[in-house]
């Protein structure tokens, strides 16, 4: 029967709701019926994908649509369109069959599929023998839905997708298409309105910006050698393992001799091996998705699933994250599921509702970001957001997640005022829906790859944040594997900022934080936060004049690298980077021909030695059995000592001076009579000290000894016998 002239009209204009029911080939009684638009052709014949011919088609309409009756029950087809002396070959998508399956169906509308970026996004596979790109797009409220891109002239009309109901997913293989075909989906919203044209949320690449289209290709790489690295980490609690973090912006931390970013692979070549030298264990990368806007630092992402064409193509991440592990060397990569930014070509209304986002901005609007919050109680983005931590754990072998703003989605009146934010069914303040999903990701990655840890900036009294979070277990208990202590860091740079004359009068700036230091398993950071907008470097932030400067920013390393808890340092202040860091320039590298620099480069390059190297140091980071203070209470002196014990290892005492007095037979009591080496000096001549000290080692007897403690400095003593 033929189609009413609406219906023809909807489908060469883009908008028509089933366009398998009148496009591709209909077996009939007489034969195949098949109908094509072939925009350009004067004349088209259809073929098997074998080349056998089946029929010719007839010109029906001038813009391109073709008809014809074929022989037997032909699918898939191709046509040979002509026009002229001018030739070419199209393989028809309305040919072949759907790629997705009744599994796919159910386990989407129950939210608990954990293969979505096998299903969605952009495809390159064999289907029905043919090569080319399945597409598959979840917009659930679209009337209608379109691919366009470079392989079809950016025509809403060529590629119609084909809907299943049941899910909302949009679905079609479209033959021939292969990498790095730029595409976007062309969606028409309930009411009729076509939207801009949106970027795939399950792209794997992106265009460089300002360009917005997503891109076919392939996630990652095939070959990996980081069996060994992986195998280490899943064998052991990384409670009680080194872990010393260098946190990057990939786009500052060096650039090219042109001032432009590093590729991956130059990446790979300068800064594993600088990690490894600096004895850090770990690389954490500012969000490395695709993001628009240079100054958001990539925390503003309109691509989770693709690593950010800045930097090249894919595969070079991976290679970055193979060299790495080669090396011995983890990396981490910050993870933002918190909010997304609203640019046109994003999440933001995305099929023409609030379908990533709520629709009530009072829940679904971020004051402080001006971006929108996911709706994290459906579960579909739910879904879609596990699905991205289970994707970089497989796919780029990354050995874990930093999980921006957990503060933010814990709490619906976070940054706002009352009367801008709506109770919970309880009538609390409580995301608890927030909640479920941390919970439901923090089981996926822990339940499927052995080694991966998870770690919560999160700066509330929210408890358990690191305790794990089993389905019987507290509806509170998050399942993180660490959490940022903003507490430390914020109590710490305080009291490093105070003259040293004040400095006894705000002791308990340095010992509250071990009153709780053991309630969550703790990172230690001094992030990329504590040196922008204004805040100056960590040297800038030191009191005193410049040497004390120095001596200050060593000895509070000492203190940190001494202390209960991981460690985190951002790039440029292992060599007391001077200026505040900016994004749009490399860190100024040329500070290492100062003595002083490279002074605090070595110190904090031998604190990494000694912290991977004792035990007593790292093993019980997280357990109050290895922390015993020996003195706490000598405010006038500003002095701070204490014990770092591992079972079977030998006991280190970490001993602060915070003044820049020399103290000379200072009584230290101690557990054990004998030989102290000491291992660490912060005043050392080598890092730019006075070179005050112990000649090496003191000798307790009768439970203390008298030792010297150098102005501004830290010193360890490791027990010998």
């Amino acid at each position: 029967m033929k189609p009413p002239t609406s219906a023809i009209e909807a489908l060469l204009h883009g908008t028509h709701a089933d366009p398998f029911s009148l496009l591709g080939p209909h077996a009939g009684p007489e034969g195949t019926f098949v109908r094509a638009v072939l925009p350009g052709a004067d004349a088209a014949s259809a073929y098997s994908l074998k080349g056998a011919k089946l029929g010719t088609l007839e010109k029906v309409d001038d813009r391109g649509l073709f008809e014809g009756l074929l022989k037997g029950k032909p699918r898939p087809v191709k046509y040979k369109c002509r026009t002229g002396k001018h030739s070419w070959w199209v393989a028809d998508p309305y040919s072949f069959g759907p790629v997705l399956g009744p599994v796919d169906d159910l386990l989407m509308a129950e939210g608990t599929h954990q293969r979505l970026f096998d299903k969605l996004g952009a495809h390159l596979i064999d289907h029905e023998g043919a090569s080319g790109v399945h597409f598959a797009v979840w917009a659930p409220n679209a009337a209608h839905v379109s691919v366009v891109g470079d392989f079809n002239g950016w025509d809403a009309s060529r590629h119609q997708m084909r809907r299943r109901l049941d899910i909302g997913v949009w679905e079609l293989f479209v033959p021939d298409v292969g990498e790095w075909a730029a595409y976007k989906y062309r969606i028409v919203g309930p009411d009729g309105v076509v939207l801009p044209l949106k970027a795939d949320p399950f792209a794997f690449a992106s265009e460089l910006r300002p360009k917005t289209a997503s891109l076919t290709a392939r996630p990652a790489k095939p070959d990996w050698g980081d069996e060994e690295h992986r195998k280490h980490w899943a064998s052991v609690d990384p409670r009680r393992q080194a872990i010393s973090i260098y946190e990057v912006h990939p786009g500052s931390w060096q650039r090219d001799d042109n001032g432009w970013f590093l590729t991956w692979d130059e990446m790979a070549a300068r800064l594993i091996p600088y990690v490894a030298d600096m004895g850090f264990t770990h690389i954490e990368f500012m969000p490395v998705s695709e993001h628009p806007y240079d100054p958001s630092w990539g925390y503003q992402t309109t691509g989770l699933y693709a690593p950010s064409a800045r930097f090249g193509a894919p595969d070079g991440f991976a290679r970055f994250v193979d060299g790495a592990h080669r090396a011995g060397i983890s990396v981490l990569i910050d993870w933002v599921p918190a909010h997304f930014p609203t640019d046109e070509h994003g999440l933001a209304n995305f099929d023409g509702t609030a379908l990533y986002e709520h629709d009530d901005p009072r829940l679904g609007f971020h004051p402080d970001w001006n971006t929108a919050i996911y709706n994290f109680g459906r579960r579909e983005v739910a879904s879609f957001l596990v699905n991205n931590a289970l994707f970089w754990a497989e796919q780029y072998h990354v050995d874990g997640l930093r999980v921006d703003a957990v503060a933010s989605m814990l709490y619906r009146d976070y940054s706002r005022e009352d009367g801008e934010w709506i109770p919970n069914e309880q009538g609390g303040r409580e995301n608890w829906e927030a909640v479920d999903f941390l919970r439901a990701m923090n089981r996926a990655v822990y339940a499927s790859h052995a080694g991966f840890i998870t770690v919560a900036e999160e700066s509330t009294s929210w408890p358990g944040v690191s305790l794990p979070a089993y389905a019987d277990g507290p509806r509170e208990s998050l399942g993180f594997g660490f959490k940022w202590n903003m507490g430390f860091m914020h109590d710490t740079l305080q009291y490093m900022a105070r003259d040293p004359i004040h400095r006894r009068f705000h002791h308990d700036e340095i010992t509250f934080g071990l009153t709780y230091a053991f309630s969550e398993n703790f990172v230690l950071p001094l992030s990329h936060d504590e040196v922008v907008h204004g805040k100056g470097s960590l040297l800038g932030k030191m009191s005193g004049d410049q040497w004390q400067k120095f001596a200050n920013l060593r000895a509070y390393y000492g203190l940190m690298w001494g202390y209960p808890g991981k460690k985190l340092l951002f790039m440029g202040q292992e060599f007391a980077q001077v200026r505040e860091w900016a994004e749009d320039r490399s860190l100024d590298w040329h500070l290492l021909d100062d003595a002083a620099h490279r002074g605090v480069q070595s110190c904090l390059r031998d604190l990494n030695r000694l912290y991977r190297e004792k035990p007593a140091l790292h093993a019980r980071d997280c357990e109050g059995e290895g922390f015993e203070w020996l003195v706490v209470d000598d405010a006038e002196n500003s002095v701070f000592a204490w014990l770092r014990k591992c079972p079977g290892e030998p006991t280190i005492a970490v001993v602060c001076n915070m003044t820049p007095a020399l103290h000379t037979g200072y009584g230290l009591r101690l557990p054990h009579d004998g030989q102290w080496a000491e291992v660490f000096n912060s005043d050392a001549t080598i890092y730019g000290g006075t070179g005050q000290g112990n000649l090496g080692s003191i000798n307790a007897g009768g439970g203390g000894a008298d030792v010297t403690l150098p102005p501004l400095a830290t010193v360890m003593f490791e027990y010998r016998g």
